[in-house]
């Protein structure tokens, strides 16, 4: 038996694949040769639609004309070849006119195909839509005139100018393909009559004639910012069709325009170029060039600009990318066909088979372009073709579907029976099959709801032992079709005979929710909608409402008839709260009551306020109400405005949301699903609140994939955010191909990183496009949608990122303040603006006098962004001056700040700012910068800088003193004073210069017995027995630039009369000395001290100038006083160095350490003796001289 089953099953498998090719190949035998394509006729001209098929014979070809069969007659008919002859086309009204949508459809034994649609269009012109107006324009400025009108085809524009037609494009006339003629640079000559004249194939028109006045120009011309008179408009172009973006602007000097993209991509300048003074035109519009354009007028050599925008939208015709494929499926099977389009706006996808739509129901789905056929039949065979469609055009594809029959299979399943078990059960049962009933190995169970369209179908699958079965999850009160299908190893049967069976009734679910209106103080309206069959759950047979006030324990209740929606109640009291409730009943018995509903009646003195309005609201998903109104007939009561209030059941009342007196409609967002909400609208006016209207409403839920067992439907695709202006943006977005039912959307919307959910905006419509606006400028935003459809809600789509543009600047700079800093010279300041949206860019400063003013001659000053100042130069005296500021940015400028006034007097002298005494004036009552104490904080910077140099110069020249002072002391001693220790300071100095390298001078000056100086530094005055010692013309020369000298080595001497003892005077220029004399006995052995004089004068010691005294000498911390005396004799080392002798041992050096004590009291008692007493006091520091040429040699200290 195995083997024979196995045969079996081969022969099967080949002749399936046999049916397949075989279909396929049918299949591809019949197709179009050539399709009918649009075509624009004159009234009464012949036309032929061309239509030639191919394929296995026989074929015939028929007409369609907006979908319905063509009739055919003497005047139109067919041609042998299939193709449509109309002799003579009419376009009378109704279905007697030859325009509309042409099919031819092809058929033969396998199927039949559909071509695509052709439209035949009458030409046709109408009247002008809008006529050219009369225009006033300036001398100088630009002329716009503009007309349109409707045709088919589009016609050619042109203008006449006193009866004389005009060129379509000079140097200064330009005239646009829309019915635009542009002039520029308007002369006198140019005033006249203008009209336009439109022409196509169908007739010509002319339109009324327009004045065109110039009026002279001042001289010279004022300046003028730019304006852009007439900006690029939003527009939609075909694609490889032109499309021309207006813009014309005005100012003085003449503005110059340019164009960008707002999304910073470059222009194409293969398909795009400008016509006449700043219009773009794109040619052969591609899908790249969609975008948003902006037009930027600015004046030439200055930042200042204005800005337009408009969004290019390039429209393609609908285009197959996935075309569907032929199958073979055996019988009982599923057959999947996928056809995904493309185009712009998005085409409509739909299904045919055999040249008629496929209308979806349980077996029959479509979802996302896709075509599910479940449970085959023989039925199901033929051609299927699928269609996109949009306003461009329409295209289509085909493929068959072969579906394989066995022989062998067995009868369907006989005398389905369906009985109600409950309200949600249904009890099924049936008789085997006829034939092959032994080999069915199961049953299918198909069951749907009777009513509606697109119902899902579902299936249960039992095993072969039965042929009971109850369906346990269906709604009450429902009519359900039910059929069996009985299955075997080879195939399935056909299925049974459907039956229809309808569930029992139940309960009411919920109650009527309520709409309360008072229309008097002392009544209420009460209404309510009847309840959907899901929540009714069978036929409402009556209603029961109780109503009561706050104070009453009681209610009183009114039994109602099932049919009725709305009762009045009256005799009610003024002023006084009353709840409401009402409940429903069925054949079944009472539902639950609902909650009750609170309502206050009015007061009875509002009598002119305004009526309660007509409130209708409804569930738009399971997330938002959708609210509509109006005011009540015969209502003559002015509204001020609308106040709306809603809140969830049980929950406290919200705050009021406030509506302008011209909206109608309202949209709530953000709600609960299956929830019940109490919304009241009122009217208010001037005397008070109106009347209030209170709608109960109840949201629905949002169905997901467990509760209808199918998926929700697919987001929208391709949403698309493009930026309009700084405060709008232009979504749009395809349209799903599923279902070719009204949808509607949802459109969520907020700033990009925004943490608070409820400033989330959500914006509902039912157009696959919409205009977000009431944005902020400069922010980043992100954009969803989904759609709603039968109560199911898509997932959201992609988030999509755009950016709204900045603004300009919108507050002029705060904080303006202008002084004088100079005769004819003004500084004006400014801080950035209150709100800076947008960095700044530059700033504009106008100034004027006031007589300039008048005569509109401000003069101009930019600044760049960083700036807070400028200086206003030239300006005359005894004149007022106005001065105000703007900012701008890269999106145009900002306004101008209040006009700050300066006056100038007759005089360079006298000036003042209008504002408060003796005070700078500013726009915001600040002081500005006042002229005397800038310049005295100038001044006094220049001095103390001039002290500082002083300072570091003296300090120089000081140091430069003592060393130069030292080396000429060692020149000028011989034998007696200078030989015992200039010697010395000589022979160290230089050993000092090879040691150290330091390039150091002391001035130490010295005098003979009768020249007197300063000893205190105060002068330079020098004194002889002779009288004052006054350098040469020439040294004065030198002294007085010296001051300036940092080093000076080169020390100059001046000659003066001798001593008596015949010592020349030697000194330092501009430095201070004291000079005595001193008869001293020469000392035996060198002596290390020499002679310490204040070479420094007061100037150089602290303590001098203070006291007036002597002063200290301090080494190393350590005070000593020391007795200065002039020595005459030399020390025996440092003699012996200058006369080329041996240098000194170290046993003389200690013998001179031994006899240094000894020759200072010596020297004391004999200053005391001579009555000469000399205290010195300075500074001193002690330099280390230490012997290079013997390391042995100790080192010689000296103390200056």
């Amino acid at each position: 038996m195995a083997p024979v089953k196995r045969k079996l099953y081969d022969r099967l498998l080949l002749f399936s694949v046999y049916l397949q090719i075989s279909g396929a190949l049918s299949f591809s035998e019949l197709f179009f040769v050539g399709e009918p394509q649009g075509v624009t006729v004159v009234r009464g001209d012949a036309v032929v639609l061309d239509c030639q098929a191919q394929g296995a014979a026989p074929i015939t070809v028929r007409w369609l004309r907006n979908g319905l069969q063509l009739a055919e007659s003497e005047r139109i008919h067919r041609l042998p070849n299939g193709s449509l002859y109309v002799a003579e086309t009419e376009s009378r009204k109704g279905d007697k006119s030859d325009e509309g949508s042409y099919q031819c459809l092809a058929q033969n034994k396998h199927g039949a195909v559909l071509s695509q649609k052709a439209r035949l269009t009458i030409a046709s012109i109408s009247s002008f839509t809008s006529q050219p107006s009369s225009i006033v324009v300036t001398e100088g400025s630009v002329g716009r005139l503009a007309c349109s009108i409707n045709s088919n085809p589009p016609p050619i524009i042109t203008w006449e100018f006193n009866r004389v037609t005009l060129p379509l494009s000079t140097e200064r006339l330009t005239v646009l393909p829309g019915g635009v003629l542009q002039i520029h640079a308007v002369r006198a000559e140019d005033a006249g009559n203008y009209r336009c004249i439109a022409t196509n194939i169908a007739n010509r028109r002319r339109s009324v004639e327009a004045t065109l006045t110039v009026t002279p120009a001042l001289l010279p011309p004022p300046p003028q910012r730019p304006l852009i008179v007439a900006g690029p408009q939003n527009t939609s172009v075909a694609l490889h069709h032109s499309a021309v973006l207006e813009c014309l602007a005005t100012g003085s000097p003449r503005p110059l325009i340019s164009w960008s993209r707002a999304d910073g991509r470059s222009i194409d300048v293969h398909h795009s170029r400008v016509l006449g003074n700043g219009n773009l035109v794109l040619s052969a519009a591609r899908p790249q060039h969609a975008g948003v354009y902006v037009c930027r007028a600015s004046t030439p050599g200055t930042r200042t600009h204005s800005l337009a925008h408009a969004n290019v939208t390039v429209l393609a015709p609908p285009s197959l990318v996935e075309a569907p494929q032929s199958l073979t499926r055996p019988r009982a099977g599923t057959a999947r066909f996928v056809c995904a389009a493309a185009g712009a706006p998005a085409p409509l996808v739909t299904w045919l088979k055999n040249g008629e739509r496929v209308r979806p129901n349980g077996r029959v789905k479509m979802y996302n372009s896709k075509l599910v056929i479940n449970q085959l039949t023989a039925e199901d065979d033929g051609v299927y073709q699928c269609q996109a469609e949009s306003a461009l055009g329409c295209v289509l594809a085909a493929a068959r579907l072969v579906v394989v029959v066995s022989e062998d299979r067995p009868s369907a399943p006989r005398g389905l029976r369906a009985e109600a078990v409950s309200s949600t059960a249904v009890l099924l049962a049936w008789d085997r099959p006829l034939y092959n009933a032994a080999k069915v190995i199961a049953y299918s169970v198909h069951y749907m709801k009777a009513e509606g369209m697109n119902n899902e179908e579902y299936q249960v699958v039992i095993g072969n032992d039965t042929t009971r079965y109850i369906i346990d999850d269906l709604e009450p009160a429902r009519n359900y079709t039910f059929y069996i299908v009985a299955y075997m190893p080879m195939g399935a049967s056909c299925m049974s005979d459907p039956v229809v069976g309808k569930t029992l009734e139940d309960v009411p679910l919920r109650a009527p929710e309520l709409s309360l209106t008072s229309r008097s103080p002392t009544d209420i309206a009460v209404s309510w909608a009847p309840l959907p069959a899901k929540l009714s759950r069978g036929r409402v047979t009556a209603l029961r409402l109780a109503f009561r006030s706050g104070a009453e324990p009681t209610p009183t209740t009114l039994e109602l008839p099932g049919g009725r929606g709305q009762h009045l109640l009256t005799d009610l009291h003024p002023d006084t709260t009353y709840l409401l409730r009402i409940t429903a009943a069925t054949g079944a018995g009472w539902g639950e009551p609902s909650a009750w509903t609170s309502h206050r009646t009015p007061k009875a003195s509002s009598g002119k306020v305004p009526l309660a309005p007509l409130l209708t609201v409804d569930p738009l998903n399971c997330t938002t109400l959708s609210l509509s109104w109006s005011l009540a007939p015969g209502h003559a009561v002015r509204v001020l405005g609308y106040r709306v209030y809603y809140h969830e059941e049980s929950r406290p009342e919200g705050p009021a949301l406030l509506l302008r007196p011209s909206d109608s409609r309202h949209t709530i967002g953000g709600l609960d699903p299956r929830k019940k909400y109490h919304v009241k609208i009122l009217a208010f006016n001037a005397l008070g609140d109106g009347y209030h209207a209170d709608r109960t409403v109840s949201t629905p839920g949002c169905v997901s994939v467990r509760d209808r067992l199918v998926p929700p439907p697919p987001p929208p695709h391709h949403l698309h955010a493009q930026t309009n202006s700084s405060s709008r943006m232009f979504l749009h977005w395809a349209r799903p191909a599923f279902t070719s039912r009204t949808l509607n959307y949802t459109v969520r919307c907020h700033a990009h990183g925004l943490k608070n959910a409820s400033l989330v905006l959500y914006l509902h419509t039912s157009e696959e496009k919409l205009v977000v606006r009431d944005l902020e400028p400069n922010t980043r935003y992100e954009f969803a949608i989904r759609l709603h459809l039968d109560q199911l809600s898509s997932p959201w789509s992609p988030v999509v990122y755009q950016s709204t543009f900045p603004e300009a600047p919108t507050q002029p700079p705060s904080q303006v303040k202008v002084s004088l800093v100079q005769d004819s010279t003004a500084l004006v300041s400014w801080r950035l603006p209150a709100r800076d949206q947008l960095g700044v860019t530059h700033y504009t400063i106008l100034y004027a006098s006031r007589k300039a003013w008048a005569a509109g001659q401000w003069q101009v000053l930019q600044r760049d962004g960083g700036s807070s100042m400028a200086l206003l130069e030239r300006l005359q005296p005894g004149q007022v001056y106005l001065v105000k500021v703007s900012a701008s940015n890269q999106m145009g400028d900002g306004p101008f700040s209040p006009p700050v006034e300066l006056a100038l007097g007759p005089d360079t002298g006298s000036h003042h700012a209008h504002g408060p005494p003796h005070n700078p004036v500013s726009s915001e009552g600040f002081l500005a910068l006042n002229q005397t104490p800038l310049t005295a904080v100038l001044v006094g910077v220049c001095v103390a800088l001039l002290c500082i140099m002083s300072a570091i110069i003296i300090a120089c020249r000081g140091q430069s003193r003592k060393l130069l002072a030292a080396d000429k002391y060692t020149e000028r001693t011989g034998g007696g004073l200078g030989g015992g220790l200039g010697g010395g300071l000589v022979g160290a100095g230089v050993r000092r210069s090879e040691a150290q390298g330091e390039d150091e001078e002391i001035v130490m000056p010295m005098m003979s017995g009768d020249h007197f100086i300063d000893a205190k530094g105060g002068t330079d005055l020098m004194i002889n027995s002779l009288g004052p010692v006054k350098p040469l013309p020439e040294e004065k020369r030198k002294k007085k630039w010296g001051f300036f000298r940092r080093d000076q080595k080169n020390v100059e001497e001046i000659q003066v009369p001798t001593s008596g003892a015949g010592r020349p005077l030697s000194y330092h220029q501009g430095a201070t000395a004291l000079c005595y004399e001193v008869e001293l006995s020469p000392r035996r052995g060198p002596g290390p001290q020499g002679p310490c004089l204040d070479t420094e004068g007061s100037s150089g010691s602290e303590g001098s100038q203070d006291t007036g005294d002597s002063g200290r000498y301090s080494h190393d911390g350590t005070e000593m006083a020391v007795l200065c005396s002039g020595l005459r004799s030399r020390p025996a080392s440092l003699s012996t160095e200058e006369s080329g002798g041996s240098e000194v041992s170290r046993e003389e050096l200690e013998e001179q350490e031994l006899e240094e004590p000894e020759l200072e009291e010596q020297e004391e008692e004999k200053l005391r003796h001579s009555g000469l007493k000399i205290m010195v006091t300075a500074e001193i520091s002690c330099h280390q001289y230490q012997q290079t040429q013997n390391g042995s040699q100790p080192a010689l200290s000296l103390c200056v």
